[in-house]
C-alpha cells in the first residue's frame, strides 16, 4: 500500500501527487521546509518547528497558503491516514507556480507539500555503535539559519561520505566546524565540557540542538556555545551530532581517526536518554 501524500489542499496517494513544472522549488529551489519528529503517533517539539517555519517564510518574503493551525491539522490527518507510529513529517512551502523569471513573481498561491516517512528513531543502530564521518568543506551559501531546500552542497557532502565508506560529514570553514550535513555538530572536551557553534548565519537553529542544550544546563553540563576547530574534534573526549530524526547520535571517529575511545561516550549517551525521556513525556 502506499502513503497517503498532502499536495495543495489534498490527500492523496504519492504515485498520484503532483506538482507543476514550474513550481519555484524545481526552478530556483526557492522554498523552505521543516521535518518533524513522530513518536508514539504524536508530533515531538512540532510548535517550535513551526515558529522557525514561519521565520523562513518571513526571511524569503514568502507567504503560506494555509495558517499554522491549519498546518496542525494537515499534519495530524496525514499521520492518522499513514498509521505513523516512529518516524518524521517533511513539510516544504514553496512560493508557487510561475513562468520562469528570477525576480518574484505576484500573485502566486504558495505550494504546500506533505509526507511521512516511517523510521526506527528510539532503537537506532547508528546510536548504538556511534557513527563515523569525514570532514568536507562548507561551501553553502551565507544564510544557513533559513531551513531552504537548497541543498546540493549537503547532498554531495553525503555523497562523499558514502564514497569515504562512512557515515556521515562534517563541514568546516576556515578550519571550524560549522555543523554536520544535516545535523548540529558538538565535542566534548576532556575537562567535560560541552561545545558546539553559537548561534548565527553560519548554522540551523536546530530545535532539536535547543531541546538538548536545556537538558543539558538542568542536568548541570558545562556548556560552551563557540566555534572549535577541526583539531579540537580530534583530540576530544567525544562527540555527536542533533537532529529532529537522530536525536543525540554519538561521532566516534572524524576523518579516520577515533574520538575518545572509539565508541559512544557516557555523556552523549546520557543526553540522548534525556532528550528521549521528555520527549515521550511530553
Amino acid at each position: 500500500m502506499s502513503r497517503t501524500v498532502y499536495v495543495n489542499g489534498s490527500y492523496l496517494p504519492e504515485e498520484d501527487a503532483k506538482v507543476s513544472v514550474f513550481d519555484r522549488g524545481f526552478l530556483f529551489a526557492d522554498g523552505v521546509y521543516e521535518v518533524s519528529t513522530v513518536l508514539e503517533g504524536r508530533l515531538i517539539d512540532n510548535d517550535a518547528h513551526l515558529v522557525r517555519l514561519q521565520r523562513s517564510l518571513n526571511e524569503l518574503q514568502m507567504g503560506s497558503p494555509v495558517s499554522m493551525d491549519e498546518i496542525v491539522e494537515i499534519q495530524n490527518e496525514l499521520i492518522k491516514r499513514n498509521g505513523l507510529k516512529e518516524g518524521g513529517l517533511y513539510l516544504q512551502v514553496t512560493r508557487g507556480a510561475a513562468d520562469r523569471d528570477f525576480a518574484f513573481p505576484k500573485d502566486t498561491t504558495p505550494t504546500l507539500v506533505m509526507f511521512t516517512q516511517e523510521k526506527n528513531l528510539l532503537n537506532s543502530p547508528a546510536a548504538e555503535r556511534g557513527i563515523s564521518v569525514i570532514s568536507v568543506e562548507d561551501i553553502r551559501w551565507g544564510r544557513r539559519d533559513i531551513k531552504t531546500v537548497g541543498l546540493l552542497a549537503p547532498a554531495l557532502a553525503k555523497q562523499a561520505a558514502v564514497v569515504a565508506g562512512v557515515d556521515d560529514a562534517w563541514l568546516y570553514e576556515d578550519g571550524y566546524v560549522t555543523e554536520g550535513s544535516s545535523n548540529n555538530a558538538y565535542i566534548i572536551t576532556k575537562a567535560g565540557t560541552i561545545v558546539t557553534r553559537n548561534l548565527g548565519n553560519e548554522i540551523l537553529h536546530g530545535i532539536t540542538r535547543r531541546a538538548v542544550l536545556s537538558l543539558a544546563n538542568e542536568a548541570d553540563m558545562e556548556v560552551e556555545e563557540r566555534a572549535f576547530t577541526l583539531a579540537e574534534a580530534a583530540d576530544a573526549a567525544e562527540a555527536f551530532v542533533t537532529s529532529a530524526t537522530t536525536f543525540v547520535t554519538p561521532v566516534v571517529s572524524l576523518d579516520g581517526k577515533a574520538i575518545g575511545d572509539g565508541k559512544p561516550g557516557p555523556l552523549a549517551k546520557r543526553l540522548r536518554q534525556l532528550y528521549i525521556e521528555q520527549a515521550l513525556a511530553s
